[in-house]
């Protein structure tokens, strides 16, 4: 009897657990460096978590320059043009390590001029090299970020899992020798981040090469050649994407500031909130990311009608397990507060923040989806604008409105997430429909 081919969620299912366990590395790293240093000493921890905020936006804006990759590849390789998708490889790389460059520029003439910021002066001597250190990692995580887009662009989103698997283990051992064991302390963990991050892109490489040596050419060779109108494309395609990317991620960081006019309290309960959110938001992002993979390859092969089915289907997908998720945190929320705080107060504004928390799930899912699958047909200087409709114009003034003007306070802040994020879910959904309902129609 043949075999039953998986339905459209389990399939997806399948390709996001990989990307899910992933991106959960990549914070489960950060957490390690946090409590390792932490450790260490106060000083320390506050100069990580300056320095690292600093890097956060620009990290997501050679993110969203990688995102360019998936619906280029996955399109070329459904159709079976290989020597392209080979090329596309050599492209995205180049694309990335320059833009890592640029970023590099940027951020070290900030670093010339940190002393503007602001920054307590005892901070200073370990606030330089550990800038310094992190900067340096930058271009090698550009170029895992490439190889890893590629790969999963090809359906084998395991590589990457495996590598971010090794990589943490890396990570959590140097630290351990270059913080207590040398005593380098922050600039140990700056270290460890650097060599784990230079490993990646070679691990990636590697295993890449050996998984599908035939259309893989991952090579030092490969970055031989003058760029073709590839490279154009995935600029085209991903700078709108790190916009988006961006904006996203500045109303959050805005409305740290407002919590940080409210008192430290608020800020505390809003640092705690945002890290359970991660949870939810990284299982589905996974599958927002691998219905992105699915959709690229039903759009190269011109089935519009299955590219349809395939966002409903995550859209479904998503909101199920993501209602488990938040069930689990609103049962659970008043231990999982005290694992991350002592405080009375913190807990009951983080307790506060439970109603907008769950009000805002389905927006959540919407715009996740859908902002993937626009990126998986290629349609993303639309939502570039609509990021700033959502993010700029309506969540970040109506967090103002209810935290000051209503006297709202710090839940205020939080309850302008649902109109933030809804706004943006649903235009990304209107977007994506008319724009496949165009295709369908000229088919």
């Amino acid at each position: 009897m043949p075999k039953k081919r998986p339905s459209r969620e389990m399939a997806i299912l399948l390709l996001a657990i990989p990307i899910i366990i992933t991106q959960l590395g990549g914070i489960l790293q950060g957490w390690a460096d946090t409590i390792m240093v932490g450790q260490y000493g106060t000083p320390e921890l506050s100069a990580a978590g300056f320095v690292n905020n600093v890097f956060n936006l620009f990290i997501f804006f050679l993110l969203g320059i990688s995102y360019a990759t998936t619906p280029i590849v996955g399109a070329l390789y459904t159709q079976g043009k290989y020597n392209r998708v080979a090329r596309t490889l050599h492209e995205s790389n180049v694309v990335n390590l320059l833009a890592s460059i640029v970023v590099v520029c940027i951020l070290f003439v900030l670093y010339l001029n940190i002393d503007a910021l602001g920054q307590p002066q005892e901070l200073l001597p370990l606030i330089r090299p550990y800038f310094i250190v992190l900067l340096l990692s930058l271009p090698f995580m550009a170029l895992f970020n490439s190889m890893k887009q590629f790969s999963d662009a090809l359906g084998n989103t395991q590589i990457a899992m495996w590598v971010m698997i090794g990589s943490n283990i890396v990570n959590i051992l140097l630290n351990y020798v270059l913080i207590f064991t040398f005593n380098w302390g922050l600039l140990g963990a700056g270290l460890s981040t650097l060599i784990s991050r230079a490993l990646m892109p070679l691990a990636m490489a590697l295993a890449m090469k050996k998984w599908n040596p035939r259309t893989i050419d991952c090579s030092l060779s490969s970055f031989a050649g003058k760029p073709s109108a590839i490279s154009w494309q995935l600029i085209k395609l991903g700078f709108p994407i790190s916009i988006q990317l961006c904006l996203e991620a500045c109303s959050f960081n805005v409305s740290a500031l407002f919590m940080g006019w409210i008192g430290a309290a608020a800020l505390a309960a809003h640092q705690v909130m945002g890290t359970v959110c991660q949870l939810a938001f990284m299982v589905v992002y996974g599958i927002g990311a691998a219905a992105a993979i699915r959709i690229a390859h039903y759009r190269g092969v011109g089935k519009w009608d299955e590219v349809r089915r395939t966002a409903k289907a995550a859209l479904f997908l998503s909101c199920g397990i993501d209602a488990v998720l938040v069930s689990i945190i609103c049962l659970l929320s008043h231990p999982i507060a005290h694992i991350f705080t002592t405080s009375h107060e913190v807990t009951l504004l983080f307790l506060s923040f439970i109603p907008a928390f769950i009000c805002y799930q389905i927006g959540d899912c919407m715009q996740i989806i859908y902002a993937n699958a626009l990126r998986a047909i290629e349609s993303v200087k639309a939502m570039m604008i609509y990021a700033v409709i959502a993010y700029v114009i309506v969540s970040i003034p109506l967090a103002y409105i209810f935290a000051f003007t209503l006297h709202m306070g710090a839940a205020g802040v939080w309850w302008s997430f649902p109109f933030g994020l809804t706004t943006a879910g649903l235009c990304y959904y209107f977007q994506f429909c008319r724009k496949v309902r165009l295709k369908e129609v000229n088919l």
